[in-house]
């Protein structure tokens, strides 16, 4: 290659990799110092100069002029540097022009070696420039191989990416040269260039195929508030519409489900549950057991998050779902403990409970299996507070007459019970 040839190759690299031509320059000078050390020796003070027009190399040797030499390498004699040119002045430094041709194979092969190096460099930081900026946005791309269970994916230009089975959905199958759509997740670097990590796994998958399919979300007028999926089986959507006028959720599904079938395609046939976002926590938790609509939430304590769900009997199974998918996917979303309970449930650990009570009430003195019944249905269950109602309380309950209760004014042993040591009449008065 000419001097003309290689400044004409070294524009041409520029306008095609980015890289500046003054700095392959430097790169190739630096390489022919490398070089001629290599061939001369490591403690050889040359310097190489490329002409930036004509492209020609120049090469010298560096020394000082002394009086006494006592390392030749570096240093020489005023009368010998006399010899190569005139007006030498001793502590001055000479150059002595050096034929590069005496190195300018290895020369070109080291050049060739960084300038290779330097375009993977620039390559790599092109790529990292390129795609860190869109992590969390959506990509095509091709199957291009398998490593180990992880999938490459070509991204095209010479782009790889690679999917973890971590982030792979494991009821997906794919073969090489199948076309894939995934989330990038984020963009590394690494010691072979940025690693490009994509997921189909992340709820924002699920998240961005909505953008995607539903222009109300891409415009803002509906909001997807949360996601939350069991990857390949099941994913909860909740929407909030900034607009009163339109409804989240039809937004979202389209005309006969023409929104939503293509993402639920896309995921290959997972569940999607759409969830109209509400401040108020029972409705919200109601709406969050979809398809299922349950008949009563119940909120049991605000400070440990736990609620009780009522469902009708035949609707129990679809509540709680395949291996519990459904109210799995449902406490994550709310934040909530949820006790799914169906109607039959519900009524017959009423019966226990109260059953429970009326056995409690038969061990108190003077009480009898019918009268323990006739104060729990009465409302009477707690013992504390039996222990201090008076005759006139209890003659107004069904099938507890005047005379059981006047028993107890002269009986004071009868709905007694001892407490703390003592036995409490149920007119409240203690007796010894």
């Amino acid at each position: 290659m000419s001097n003309n040839e290689l400044i004409s190759a070294l524009e041409q690299i520029e306008k095609d990799q980015g890289i500046p031509k003054e700095e392959i320059l430097k790169m190739v000078e630096q390489a022919l110092v490398s070089a001629y050390r290599k061939h001369a020796g490591q403690m050889v003070n040359v310097v190489a100069a490329i002409d930036r027009v004509s492209g020609g190399i120049q090469a010298y040797v560096v020394k000082t002029i002394v009086e006494t030499v006592t390392n030749p390498v570096v240093e020489i004699t005023a009368a010998e540097a006399a010899r190569v040119t005139n007006g030498v002045v001793e502590g001055s430094e000479l150059r002595i022009p050096v034929d590069a041709r005496d190195f300018a194979r290895i020369a070109a092969q080291t050049a060739k070696q960084v300038l290779v190096q330097k375009v993977r460099e620039t390559q790599r930081e092109s790529l990292f420039t390129e795609y860190k900026p869109k992590e969390g946005t959506m990509i095509n791309g091709t199957v291009l191989r398998f490593l180990s269970r992880n999938i490459v994916v070509d991204l095209g230009r010479g782009s790889e990416a690679i999917m973890p089975v971590r982030e792979q959905v494991r009821r997906e199958h794919w073969a090489v040269a199948d076309r894939i759509r995934a989330l990038i997740l984020k963009v590394e670097r690494s010691q072979r260039g940025p690693e490009i990590i994509l997921t189909r796994a992340h709820p924002d998958f699920v998240k961005r195929l909505f953008e995607q399919e539903v222009p109300e979300i891409y415009e803002k007028t509906v909001e997807v508030v949360n996601v939350v999926r069991e990857p390949g089986f099941r994913s909860k959507v909740v929407v909030r519409s900034n607009n009163p006028k339109v409804d989240p959720v039809g937004a979202c599904v389209g005309v006969k489900g023409s929104r939503v079938r293509p993402i639920i395609n896309e995921l290959q046939g997972e569940r999607i549950d759409l969830v109209a976002y509400t401040p108020d926590t029972e409705t919200f938790i109601g709406n969050a057991m979809s398809p299922v609509k349950p008949l009563m939430v119940r909120l049991l304590s605000h400070v440990e998050k736990r609620a009780e769900v009522l469902v009708a009997d035949d609707q129990l199974s679809l509540a709680i779902g395949k291996a519990g998918q459904n109210v799995r996917l449902a406490n994550k979303l709310t934040g909530w403990s949820l006790d799914v309970r169906s109607e039959g449930q519900k009524r017959e650990a009423a019966q226990a409970n109260a059953q429970a009570t009326v056995d409690e009430l038969s061990q108190l003195d003077g009480v009898g299996p019918k009268t323990a019944e006739a104060l729990q249905k009465g409302g009477w269950a707690d013992v504390a507070r039996l222990a201090h109602a008076k005759p006139d309380d209890l003659t107004a309950l069904s099938g507890i007459g005047e005379k059981t209760a006047e028993n107890n004014r002269s009986r004071p042993g009868v709905f007694g019970k001892k407490i703390r040591g003592s036995a409490i009449g149920c007119s409240g008065k203690r007796t010894a």
